[in-house]
């Protein structure tokens, strides 16, 4: 997309409000590809690729981890961004890294961490994601972290509660004016939810854990289910079911990217500016909204609080929290990094740590802290 196909209300193509350390301007690459980049070099995003989406890492080779969520993630966004007049760039940027902090184990490691740490200012992933990128990638000599710009930053940083944005800075200063972030970050928080409601319901009929003809009811899917079972009635279950996801995805993508056509129309901002005072401007019709949620609803029914998933679920919250309890009783058992950073903060030292592993990694930590293992 050239600049001047870039809308007024847009982030500009190579125009960012600034990074935290000054750098020269890269050869050849725009400032918001020169984050995208960054991104992808990083070391917490090659560890995406073993971090646990809903199914653990070694429960088979087909299933979703961070990783592929990601890429999902910037393959909607993007393509919703390029129909918008928005900064493609940018959104791609912010779609892959949105993840960076999230713990082993998804959402289970994560509640675990925040249990652990609730004595001590808590654990939430978007601000880890933030703390990753501004601090803990060690890659670059004359900065810690990846310096990106701050609307990538701001991107990143989805949600935030008033206390931790006081402590933020600039980054926190939306929060608590009760501002919103550009068009480009409200996107890849949207497609964040539009990709994993789909591809879970892929993972889940992979698994078997869902019935496909018992999700023939589910608003969206059920209505291309039927109409795929109609139109190609020899197909077989995989692949009905592979056409019917492509087609909700799609059903979705339309709506958000028409709604939020209308309402940027209606509201007529003129700048970015105008973006940051006015309503949310990226987002389904009511009625898809509706259905996005009796989705999101059915999925935590019936997948997320299956039997199977929560026993796994519940044996990962004991991995995190053996691991806490076993480093904050003593980190001398810490690697030399986070026990020299565990001087200064050792409940933080130790969040870093556990929040960086992948799921092998952590198990593989507690074997060695637990188990009795001579070979």
């Amino acid at each position: 997309m050239s600049a001047e196909a870039f809308a007024d209300y847009a982030v500009p193509r190579d125009i960012t409000s600034g990074r935290q350390f000054n750098e020269e301007k890269a050869f050849g690459r725009t400032e918001f590809q020169r984050d995208r980049d960054r991104i992808i070099h990083s070391t917490a995003f090659r560890r995406l690729e073993y971090k646990t989406q809903v199914f653990v890492n070694h429960e088979g080779d087909h299933f979703r981890t961070r990783l592929t969520h990601s890429l999902e993630v910037a393959q909607i966004a993007r393509s919703i961004a390029s129909n918008l007049r928005l900064n493609v760039d940018l959104v791609e940027a912010i779609a892959l890294a949105h993840d960076l902090g999230h713990t082993p184990f998804g959402h289970s490691g994560q509640d675990a961490l925040n249990e652990c740490m609730s004595e001590f200012g808590g654990f939430e992933h978007n601000l880890q994601s933030l703390r990753v990128v501004d601090r803990l990638e060690h890659r670059y000599a004359q900065f810690e972290g990846l310096n990106l710009c701050f609307e990538t930053r701001e991107g990143i940083l989805k949600h935030c509660s008033l206390k931790n944005a006081k402590d933020l800075g600039e980054i926190g200063t939306r929060f608590i004016e009760k501002r919103r972030p550009s068009l480009e970050a409200q996107l890849a928080n949207m497609a964040d939810g539009l990709a994993y409601n789909n591809h879970d319901i892929d993972d889940g009929l992979r698994s078997g854990l869902l019935d496909l003809q018992l999700m023939s009811e589910l608003p969206v899917f059920g209505e291309h289910l039927h109409a795929v079972a109609r139109k190609y009635p020899g197909i077989d279950e995989q692949r009905k079911a592979s056409e019917a996801i492509r087609r909700t995805v799609n059903s979705f993508v339309i709506d958000l990217t028409q709604e939020s056509a209308r309402l940027i129309q209606d509201a007529n901002p003129s700048s970015l500016d105008g973006v940051r005072s006015g309503p949310t401007l990226i987002c389904f019709s009511e009625e898809m909204e509706l259905k996005h949620r009796e989705v999101q609803q059915y999925l935590y029914r019936n997948l997320y609080r299956h039997y199977k998933v929560q026993r796994m679920a519940d044996k990962a919250k004991r991995v995190v929290r053996g691991l806490f309890k076993a480093f904050n009783e003593d980190v001398g058992l810490l690697p030399p990094r986070y026990q020299i950073q565990a001087k200064k903060d050792a409940p933080r030292a130790i969040a870093d740590y556990i929040a960086g592993m992948t799921d092998r990694y952590a198990m593989k930590e507690y074997r060695q802290l637990f188990l009795v293992d001579p070979f």
